[in-house]
């Protein structure tokens, strides 16, 4: 940004202070989908969408989080050992992550996606999450994800999960 300064980036619920509309991040189903279905999906619950914006009211980015149901048996053996022994576990589904064309570059993905940890991370202690599943939706988006340790769940393509264990190592609460 040369001589000016970098805005302070905050990342709280989606609220209607927050300018849906001028959102764009290069992909219509995702643009659409912060434009037209994030409040619905955050008022039945489906879904809890988060922003990072610069003022309160641009959106530079979004996630959402939800609960998901994983069944055990899409989970390598190596990784499902360590986890409850029942047909299905609880996890977190981390949705819909992406930065608005007009702010990439500056690091505000992975900032989104280690606050979508914590936010993970911190909710496990009070609902029970193995872990947190993601669904890729391109090839780049699946490097991403697998730089930060996520692994692959071979029965859907580019379902990916990442233990709870390894996020609790990343903010070093690790037991």
């Amino acid at each position: 940004m040369g001589e000016r300064e970098q805005p302070n980036f905050v990342i709280e619920p989606l609220g209607a202070k927050h300018d849906r509309a001028a959102f764009s991040c290069g992909n219509d189903e995702l643009d659409s989908y912060l434009q037209k279905q994030a409040g619905q999906d955050l008022k039945k619950r489906a879904a809890v969408p988060f922003v990072i914006t610069p003022d309160h009211k641009t959106i530079a980015g979004f996630y959402t989080l939800s609960q998901y149901a994983l069944d055990l048996g899409e989970v390598p053996a190596e990784v499902a050992k360590r986890l409850a022994k029942y047909p299905t576990v609880s996890a977190t589904l981390l949705g819909r992550l992406t930065v608005s064309t007009a702010f990439r570059g500056r690091g505000l993905g992975e900032r989104l996606l280690m606050d979508a940890f914590h936010r993970s991370l911190q909710s496990s202690k009070q609902a029970a999450s193995t872990g947190v599943v993601v669904d890729a939706k391109d090839a780049s988006a699946e490097e991403f994800y697998k730089k930060y340790g996520f692994i692959d769940l071979p029965r859907v393509t580019r379902r990916l999960f990442l233990p709870m264990g390894t996020v609790e190592a990343l903010f070093g609460e690790g037991k």
